[in-house]
């Protein structure tokens, strides 16, 4: 059983998030995000436009032979993302080989001994974990960025891989694996429609597969139980809202769908979704907003219906959950304001989270736990230091270290993040995280002893959320002298459904009133130095950024935008066929094209409209391969500002994504956009160095906008 599956929009749609450029992770590098994504741009992607005519070379920027080096903090990591077999006799992780990450698998009682048991060769693999059997990992992989997930089987007996997925064009998802059925996992592909997913039983071994749910419905997304029985579909309603049925329940008339099971209003859409059954497959746990503000945890009989209150807080939605590996009880659950708050169902449990509490600083995370719930893989996760894992024997009630995530991070000078709640202009508590250079706040008071260049850092989404912990981000910018403050806005998830649908129709609104406030803030907090704010951000991040220099192009020195949609018409107009489904949500939360409003609403909030407005340096990234925000959104707002002779740096990966993948990719951007913020902002450098080598970064305009960067591909290219 998946706790965390959702089958709502944040399931079937992360909406412009997993920008692996600029995601939150508590890992190096950021994860890509495998679940069927939200609109791009127009399809076919026009080639790059040509580079602008050459302008005045920029002045060299200060060089700091004692920043910390990129490739510490957006290389691979030492070791990554462990988990324990379900039988606990082995561990695995995802490490380098020839500086591709791969799962390694070793005996438990000695992770020095583990070997690679995957062989990717070019993007690295992300997500995996273990089946059933204890003799297989499962892996989801994609081509090049394009989000055409595969699912792969390595029998690790036979040393051999096996597609278990191979239909080119499909996106394949898993959902879910059981201990029932240990030879099998159960998947969605768009394989008969590309609108939707038909679910599969596929055998692990052989690939064999059988059709367990073929989607004739329209369903957006299922939840099925331990003995892969499909027992919720969710289809949206034409008003945005959700409507849950239950398959095997008998219709009133022929032909027709059987009664609800479920039916949420479009406000509650977000905050309401059924969660994963219990073993026995009579217990639903839900997570329900419907009558209330916070969603809260409920216990729900399937059969009757009722449901019994498990989890709530006042402030924040219950986000995380515990579930006992054999039973599939819920065990504790956290809502997340500022931090995780967990709860306790099963107190049984209750000693061993209090002990794992005493670890150290940080947020405790339970990666993996055996089935006969014996022992745990921990991660103790600060804000300023590499993360920890901890194998836990819980009759011992004994904590064994294993090993960090990256060794390079310790003894260097990381800064801790600080949770602040902004107050937006209409009252609404704007949850945010701010990371100060470590020796201007030497108090520790998250108060510099003198205002600072600051970067506004957007997260994605925009219905997703920054969380606190060790963020590769804000640590890169804090550690170049710069303040760095990210803005749960309104919109980001996990604070009500109040604050949620504040966003809606928002897009250039109240959404970037929330962003200003917050720069006002810091400013009036002598936090920020108000001549010198940046605003960066992936993905909505992106679009924030463009939202930025052309409504307010006074409000910031300069931006930096990555892979964000600059027109959303095209945005909305090139909807992939499997989020179809979806798009009564997108046209309520942004804006319906089909209306004479709404599209004169998308053009209006379109930073493309507003182009003539930019006076600020701008720096846009891009991945050829988007299938979210495609290639076309960044192509038509650079050909735009050339045409009016405004300057930009356009630098594009044709082997990337929704984001940057690749360690030489990430490192590559960042470090051209680390000379380009220091050309704003003042700050210091790290040189390019070999920082280009093996990446397929291009710059089709302003090369010459940003220092050294016509000499680092030169020297690349010879």
């Amino acid at each position: 059983m998946v706790l965390a599956k959702k089958i709502g929009l944040s399931f079937v749609l992360s909406l412009l998030v997993g920008v692996a450029a600029c995601a939150e992770t508590t890992e190096f590098p950021p994860p890509e995000t495998p679940p069927p994504p939200p609109p791009g741009g127009t399809a076919d992607a026009t080639p790059p436009p040509a580079a602008a005519p050459a302008t005045k070379a920029p002045a060299a920027p200060r060089v700091d032979t004692s920043l910390i080096p990129r490739d510490v903090l957006f290389g691979n990591p030492d070791r990554a993302s462990p988990q324990l077999s379900h039988d606990g006799k082995q561990i695995s992780f995802l490490a380098p080989v020839d500086g591709v990450l791969n799962v390694w698998v070793g005996p438990a009682d000695d992770p020095s001994k583990a070997k690679p048991v995957t062989a990717d060769k070019v993007r690295g693999i992300r997500r995996y974990f273990w089946a059933y059997t204890n003799d297989h990992v499962l892996y989801v992989q994609d081509k090049g960025g394009d989000e055409n997930w595969h699912v792969y089987a390595v029998d690790l007996k036979k040393g051999e891989t096996k597609d278990l997925t191979p239909i080119d064009g499909i996106a394949a998802r898993i959902e879910g694996v059981s201990s029932k059925i240990p030879g099998e996992v159960l998947v969605g592909m768009n394989d008969r429609d590309k609108k939707v997913h038909n679910i599969y039983r596929i055998n692990i071994k052989t690939g064999d597969k059988k059709l367990v749910f073929k989607n004739e419905g329209n369903f957006a997304g299922v939840l099925a139980d331990d003995d892969f029985k499909v027992r919720l579909a969710m289809r949206k309603a034409p008003d945005g809202g959700d409507v849950f049925i239950d398959p095997s329940a008998k219709p009133k008339e022929k032909g027709k769908d059987p009664e609800p099971y479920l039916t949420v209003p479009f406000e509650d859409a977000e905050t309401t979704n059924p969660v994963g059954f219990d073993a026995t497959g009579k217990t639903l746990y839900l997570v329900d907003s419907r009558g209330r503000n916070t969603a809260a945890l409920f216990e729900v009989d399937f059969a009757s219906k009722k449901p019994k209150l498990l989890v709530e807080h006042p402030k924040a939605d219950v986000q995380r959950f515990m579930g006992h590996p054999k039973t599939g009880k819920v065990q504790a659950a956290a809502a997340v304001y500022e931090r995780p708050t967990w709860q306790a169902v099963d107190k049984s449990i209750q000693p061993d989270l209090e002990l794992l509490g005493k670890l150290g600083e940080g947020e405790i995370m339970v990666l993996s736990r055996t089935l006969d719930d014996k022992r745990w893989l921990v991660a103790l996760v600060p804000s300023d230091g590499p993360v920890k894992y901890y194998r836990y024997d819980r009759d011992k009630k004994k904590t064994e270290f294993l090993f960090s995530n990256l060794k390079a991070l310790e003894g260097k000078p990381l800064a801790k993040m600080h949770p602040v709640v902004i107050k937006a202009r209409d009252g609404l508590e704007l949850v945010s995280y701010l990371t100060l250079p470590k020796a201007s706040d030497p108090d520790g008071d998250a108060r510099p002893d003198k205002p600072l260049s600051m970067v506004l850092l957007v997260h994605g989404g925009p219905w997703a959320r920054d969380n606190w912990g060790l963020n590769p981000m804000h640590q890169w910018l804090a550690n170049r002298g710069y303040a760095v403050l990210s803005v749960n806005y309104r919109g980001s998830t996990g604070f009500g459904k109040k604050f949620l649908n504040a966003a809606n129709n928002e897009w250039a609104g109240k959404m970037h009133d929330d962003l200003i406030d917050a720069v006002k803030w810091s400013v009036d907090s002598k936090v920020a130095d108000p001549a010198k704010v940046a605003i960066m951000g992936g993905s909505y991040g992106g679009y924030a950024t463009l939202v930025g220099l052309t409504f307010t192009p006074d409000q910031f020195a300069c931006g930096v935008d990555i892979v964000g949609p600059s027109n959303l018409k095209t945005l909305l107009a090139t909807i992939p066929p499997y989020w179809a489904p979806m798009v009564a949500t997108f046209h309520k939360r942004m804006g319906d094209p089909n209306t004479p409003e709404g599209a004169k609403q998308l053009e209006a909030r379109s930073p493309l409209s507003h182009v003539d407005k930019i006076k600020k340096p701008l720096l846009i990234g891009q991945g050829a391969n988007d299938p979210r925000v495609k290639q076309a959104e960044s192509d038509q707002i650079v050909k735009a500002m050339q045409a009016k002779n405004i300057p930009v740096t356009y630098v594009l990966y044709p082997d990337e994504g929704h984001g940057f993948a690749r360690p030489e990719n990430r490192m590559s951007f960042n470090a051209v956009a680390e000379t380009f913020l220091a050309q704003c902002l003042g700050g210091p450098i790290e040189p390019v160095g070999d920082d280009f080598k093996g990446s397929s970064l291009q710059v089709p305009a302003g090369a010459d906008q940003v220092y050294g960067i016509q000499e680092a591909l030169q020297s690349v290219k010879k």
